[in-house]
């Protein structure tokens, strides 16, 4: 059975231990390769190797860093059915949207950071008559990059690519559910020419190499995604030590329907919101509000059309939604779909585990789940389920639906769908989430900030927002 390596100062090797954990695909239940059990002793390899390489690659010239992350995109370009393949098969989610979504943002975000470390303005101020301040933006040192398994290469190069673009070297560390795509951009990383020790992938379990990577003194800043209690205990750990922290977290996000949609339009985009990926993004819309003229409509739609869904082997085409995770995470949603009913929600469609064929007998699958009837306040409308289960809830007044918007503990993403202007704008200013979007949902511009507010992490990440959180702002001031 296949043997996923670590990335250490610039070759693949074995966890220094030589324990392995077992990869499992999840639209068959069975194990496929196996990956390193790492720990700290590989963390520290790591992070040596990353000291060695900063000082060379800090000063490199910035065309040459530009190459470099130009050729890692296109390693992964040229090799975009490897990349498409292994997402598919380490996270359930449909070959069709891996090559739509994952695999050409993952390559999306070493280009545009490559550019844009050619672009990126330090400030300047001027004391009339006294004298001038300008800002040197400097790189951290050796940085730590932790991605979740939801979006495996995507995040991971989320991160990568910034922290590589203003100098600093990393210790990576992707998720021990979904490992196979970073095993492969470290082999395109060695195939691109970069620089030994610049970047490191150590694979491995969160409490041993997570933990170790947070706790490691001379890693200077960490950038993670993924859960709000293990984003506690990251801040927990990192915050006594000063160490800079980006952590993007739990969601629940609100959908917001206004009756005077564009109707057809918003039944489409707002199921895709709902049920990409399994329901396990990050962004996607859990809680559906409907203004109450409209309920019944859209209700009846909705439903309809998501019904229409076909739930199986992630390799098919007409497949919609794929496997499940993990099993863990699949026992995980069933969970709150029995809890929903106890709080007295009904299932309008939905609500069971698929039993697969084939190959994808023993897969880890689930319905694409439609409740309502639930108070709003209730566990299930205020906990993170992270699968394919929705709550629709009617409202009648903007406040009503704001108060229920916003009555959770997190506040990431949002979308609101309307064709009055002043309206979205007015709700816009109101939701307490760190995007909103207006009549579309994932349409992202790599420019703008990215995060959320509340439980759902600190800081922001995208465009220049990265860059920065990746650099320490100097001040030069030079009297006349």
């Amino acid at each position: 059975m296949e043997q996923l390596l670590n990335y250490i100062d610039g070759r693949l090797q074995k966890p220094l231990s030589d324990q392995w954990l077992d990869n499992y695909e999840p639209a068959t239940g069975k194990v496929y390769s196996h990956i390193p059990d790492s720990d700290s002793a590989d963390v520290e390899q790591a992070t040596q190797a990353a000291q060695a390489a900063f000082a060379s690659w800090s000063n490199a010239p910035l065309e040459e860093r530009m190459l470099l992350l130009l050729k890692i995109a296109d390693g992964i370009e040229t090799r975009m059915d490897e990349f498409v393949a292994a997402e598919s098969r380490d996270n359930g989610k449909t070959l069709k949207l891996a090559r739509a979504m994952d695999i050409p943002r993952a390559i999306s975000n070493f280009r545009f950071y490559a550019s844009a470390l050619q672009h990126f303005a330090s400030e300047s101020h001027q004391m009339p008559g006294v004298g001038i301040n300008y800002t040197l933006r400097q790189p951290i040192g050796v940085v730590g990059c932790i991605s979740p398994w939801n979006l495996p290469i995507y995040l991971f190069t989320w991160k990568i690519a910034p922290a590589l673009a203003t100098g600093n070297c990393v210790v990576a560390k992707p998720s021990e559910i979904t490992p196979y795509t970073s095993y492969l951009l470290s082999q395109v990383c060695i195939e691109a020419g970069l620089p030994k020790g610049v970047l490191n992938i150590v694979h491995g379990l969160g409490g041993k190499v997570g933990q170790a990577i947070v706790e490691h003194p001379e890693i200077k800043a960490i950038s993670f995604t993924g859960g709000t209690e293990t984003g506690k205990r990251i801040a927990a750990t990192a915050a006594p030590m000063f160490k800079k922290l980006s952590l993007e977290l739990g969601g629940k996000n609100p959908t917001i329907v206004f009756a005077d949609c564009d109707f057809e339009e918003t039944v489409k985009q707002v199921v895709n919101s709902a049920f990409s990926n399994q329901g396990e993004i990050c962004l996607c819309g859990s809680r559906i509000f409907i203004e109450s003229s409209l309920y019944e409509k859209f209700k009846k739609a909705f439903v309809e059309k998501v019904k229409a869904l076909k739930v199986g082997d992630p390799n098919n085409a007409d497949t919609n939604l794929g496997a499940i995770v993990s099993l863990a995470h699949k026992q995980k949603i069933l969970s709150y779909i029995k809890l929903a009913k106890e709080e007295g929600g009904t299932i309008l469609t939905g609500g069971n585990e698929v039993k697969g064929s084939g190959r994808c007998a023993d897969g880890y699958f689930i319905e694409p789940t439609v409740i309502e009837g639930l108070d709003y306040l209730c566990r299930t409308n205020q906990e993170e389920i992270f699968g394919p289960v929705v709550t629709l809830t009617p409202f009648d007044t903007e406040e009503e639906v704001l108060t229920m918007a916003n009555s959770v503990k997190y506040g990431l993403a949002s979308s609101v769908w309307t064709n009055d202007l002043k309206r979205a704008h007015r709700v816009a200013e109101k939701i307490e989430a760190g995007i909103v979007w207006i009549n579309c949902w994932l349409l992202r511009d790599l420019r703008t900030p990215f995060g959320g507010v509340k439980a759902s992490g600190v800081g922001r990440e995208g465009g220049w927002e990265a860059m920065r959180f990746f650099t320490e702002a100097k001040n030069v001031c030079i009297k006349y």
